[in-house]
C-alpha cells in the first residue's frame, strides 16, 4: 500500500506532515502538501526533492475547492488523503475574551476542513487503485489537557467522524485510518517541548508502520497505554495528562 501512491498531506510543511512526505517520498509515492504559509512550503520543497507543495487555507472553503480541482486536474492518480493539518491555542475560556474567535478558528481547521477535503477527495480516491483516508489525531481524546478546551474537542469530534465514517463505508474500497498522536517534538510547541516528547521522524514511522500492518487505529507510542489506563480508570488517565 505503501509504494506507488499518490498521496495529499494538509499541514505538511513541517513536523509530523513533512517528515511523512518524506519517509512517503522515500518509499516512491509521489507527495503533494498544503499549507498557508508559502514561504514555509517553499522552505520544504528546497529540503526535500521531488516534494510538491500548494498553498491552500484548508480553513476557507473556497481554497479547498481550488485545492482540489487543482489536484483533480493535475494529479488524478490521488488514492490517498492524508488530513494532518490542526491549530491549537491555549486558553483560560471564561477569562479569555477572543475564546469564541479561536474557537471558531479552531474547529474550522481541525475538524470541519477534513471533512470538506474528505466529502471532495473521495470521489477521487475512489477512481484509483488503493484509495484511502488517514486523519491524524491525538492521545488526548482519550484524556483532555484543561489548556486545551478547544482543540481537544476538535480532535474527539474527528475522531467520532473517523469511526463513523469507517461504519458506513464498510463494503467499500476506501481504507478509513486513524493515527492518534502523543506528544511529538515539532515546531507546534515554540520551543517548550514536554520531556515525554517522540521525534516527528519516530511518529512518522510508527504511523506508516501501522498502516503497512492493517491497523485502522493507530495509537503512536505512549497513546496505547494510554488508551487502556483511560479504559481502566477515566479519572487517573485525566490526572497523569494534566500533570505532565
Amino acid at each position: 500500500m505503501l509504494t506507488g501512491n499518490t498521496i495529499v498531506i494538509t499541514g505538511g510543511s513541517s513536523g509530523v506532515g513533512l517528515e511523512l512526505a518524506r519517509q512517503l517520498i522515500a518509499q516512491k509515492n509521489t507527495v503533494i502538501i498544503c499549507g498557508r504559509s508559502a514561504q514555509k512550503l517553499a522552505d520544504a520543497a528546497n529540503q526535500t526533492p521531488w516534494l510538491v507543495t500548494y498553498t491552500c487555507n484548508i480553513a476557507d472553503s473556497i481554497s479547498c475547492q481550488h485545492f482540489y480541482n487543482w489536484i483533480k486536474n493535475n494529479y488524478p492518480a490521488c488514492n490517498i488523503l492524508i488530513n494532518n493539518a490542526a491549530i491549537a491555542y491555549t486558553t483560560d475560556f471564561l477569562k479569555d475574551e477572543q475564546a469564541i474567535d479561536k474557537a471558531n478558528e479552531e474547529f474550522q481547521t481541525n475538524v470541519l476542513a477534513p471533512i470538506r477535503l474528505t466529502k471532495l477527495f473521495s470521489p477521487l480516491l475512489l477512481q484509483n487503485e488503493h484509495p484511502a483516508l488517514i486523519n491524524i489525531s491525538t492521545g488526548l481524546i482519550y484524556a483532555p489537557k484543561a489548556g486545551y478546551p478547544f482543540y481537544t474537542a476538535t480532535k474527539a469530534a474527528l475522531h467520532i467522524f473517523t469511526q463513523t465514517l469507517r461504519m458506513q463505508t464498510a463494503a467499500s474500497p476506501l481504507k478509513i485510518i486513524e493515527a492518534l498522536l502523543p506528544v511529538v517534538d515539532t515546531p507546534w510547541h515554540k520551543g517548550r517541548v514536554p520531556k515525554s516528547a517522540i521525534s516527528a521522524t519516530q511518529a512518522a514511522a510508527k504511523i506508516l508502520s501501522g498502516i503497512d500492518k492493517g491497523q485502522n487505529e493507530i495509537r503512536v507510542s505512549k497513546v496505547a497505554l494510554l488508551y487502556w489506563v483511560a479504559r481502566i480508570s477515566p479519572k487517573w488517565a485525566i490526572t497523569i495528562i494534566n500533570r505532565l
